[in-house]
């Protein structure tokens, strides 16, 4: 779910908010920042209009060199940024697959592969988004985290951040079972006119369709 893509981003930044503390907060900010960058494609080809597992992974090689070698506000940002955005990228293939309730386990879709022109399956190590599993991942993401920002005596909101985000992971995976049938239930109400750009997952009246039908 997206507050642990989020908290990952975070931690992935650690480590540069360790190696220069005067640009902690830069670092943080963009790995937060990064871990959320892939899901604002949610309602226009999720999992592949900003996913970029490949891609990104390769970006980030040499922008975090270049962030050790010269570090700045501009390096350290840009590299942690892509690092998160890479992190969010792959972990989504070892989650559940792109569909209205991925706990059925009927799409073959997890993320998509620019670089070889294909889609990713799903591992499903993590049944489903806002699974038990998936807070029980959040926290223990959250909590070296606090630690460390603590530690760090980082100017900003950051400790609130982390626990906020952990706030938001809690009441997600909480209603995360209801989400279908309530979305189900708006796109009913919606005119034909604007359902028509919404996703296929929440268009189609059955999970089996909307798992085999193209994404918008």
């Amino acid at each position: 779910m997206l507050p642990t893509h989020a908290l990952g981003g975070m931690l992935l930044a650690l480590p540069a908010a360790l190696a220069v503390p005067e640009f902690s907060g830069v670092a943080l900010a963009a790995g937060f920042l990064g871990g959320v960058l892939p899901d604002l494609d949610m309602y226009a080809g999720h999992r592949r209009t900003l996913h970029y597992p490949v891609y990104y992974s390769a970006l980030a090689l040499p922008a975090a060199a270049a962030a050790g070698l010269f570090p700045s506000v501009a390096t350290v940002a840009v590299a942690t940024l892509l690092l998160a955005a890479a992190g969010h990228s792959v972990a989504d293939v070892f989650g559940g697959g792109l569909e209205l309730r991925p706990w059925e386990g009927n799409s073959r879709r997890a993320v998509y592969d620019h670089h070889r022109g294909r889609w990713i399956a799903p591992r499903r190590w993590i049944r489903y988004d806002g699974s038990p599993a998936d807070l029980l991942l959040s926290a223990a993401i959250a909590a070296p985290l606090l630690v460390a920002v603590d530690g760090l005596a980082v100017d900003g909101p950051y400790p609130a951040l982390v626990g906020g985000t952990l706030a938001v992971a809690a009441a997600y995976a909480a209603l995360r079972r209801t989400l279908p049938a309530v979305a189900e239930r708006v796109v009913s109400l919606l005119p034909e006119r604007t359902a028509a750009y919404l996703p296929a997952r929440y268009r189609a009246s059955g999970d089996a369709r909307a798992a085999s039908a193209p994404e918008r």
